[in-house]
């Protein structure tokens, strides 16, 4: 597998606060990444300097890599073609349709409108917010938002000319039992089947152990951890950064389930 995110060297902080630093990250091509960590580990922070929206203290050496370029050198248009970011909430008030905020992921990309309108009804029917693409979007409910939202930024990478990487911030948080597994089945697939990279923020780390292929265990904005679910997620280290022992069961099929 490919590397699709690189990062070196990152460091951030607000005035003598140092928020992260991170000697080296890969993210691969096909893989599924949980960002783990307890409140205030730099979960978020790590993302924000990730897309650029927070800027490390290096300024001579670029510490986050897409493809082998730095993220300072992407133009906005082939950035918003190859990496997004599904936030928390997004902040909408216009009264739009559901569809046409889906559609707003095909901007300022270069799609047919035949295309276009292809690619908004396949992201709207595998985030499951087909039945209600002609309500008003301010109507929905907080969990029907962020799926739309969803659709939107798979719209938005539908064009990658490389593969690309989502960014999902606690994409789960809103979401009914059945919808949070069908959320990250989705992304599963994105990533084992398109080859896509997809880093998730989590914080049911069964959902980590289940669905994801690799953990980044941040703690106090550095990174603790890294690798397999089972080989991070071990009871002395939950203990230690959550402060709860968890009891570690295996289900029929041999998957750990922490209780």
């Amino acid at each position: 597998m490919s590397a699709i995110l690189t990062i070196k060297g990152l460091s951030v902080s607000v005035g003598s606060k140092e928020l992260l630093n991170i000697e080296h990250l890969t993210a691969s091509s096909g893989e599924f990444i949980a960002l783990l960590g307890a409140n205030g580990a730099g979960k978020t922070t790590l993302f924000k300097s990730i897309t650029g929206e927070m800027k490390s203290a290096s300024v001579d050496v670029d510490p986050v890599t897409l493809h082998q370029q730095g993220i300072k050198k992407w133009s906005s248009v082939e950035l918003a073609r190859h990496m997004a970011v599904l936030p928390q909430s997004s902040q909408l008030t216009f009264p739009f349709t559901v569809k046409e905020v889906v559609a707003l992921g095909l901007i300022p990309l270069s799609a047919s409108k035949q295309e276009g309108i292809r690619l908004v009804e396949d992201a709207m029917l595998k985030t499951d917010t087909t039945q209600f693409s002609e309500r008003i979007y301010t109507h929905l409910s907080g969990g029907e938002r962020q799926r739309v939202h969803l659709a939107r930024v798979l719209v938005q990478l539908s064009q990658a000319e490389d593969k690309p990487l989502l960014l999902l911030d606690e994409p789960t948080s809103a979401q009914d039992l059945g919808q949070q597994h069908q959320i990250l089945k989705l992304a599963q697939a994105l990533c084992h089947e398109k080859g896509w990279t997809v880093i998730a923020i989590l914080h049911d780390l069964n959902q980590a152990i289940r669905y994801c292929d690799q953990v980044w265990l941040l703690e106090q904005g550095r990174l603790m951890s890294e690798g397999s679910p089972e080989a991070v997620l071990t009871e002395d280290r939950i203990d230690q950064v959550w402060g709860y022992r968890p009891n570690i069961l295996r289900s029929e099929t041999g998957q750990t389930i922490l209780a």
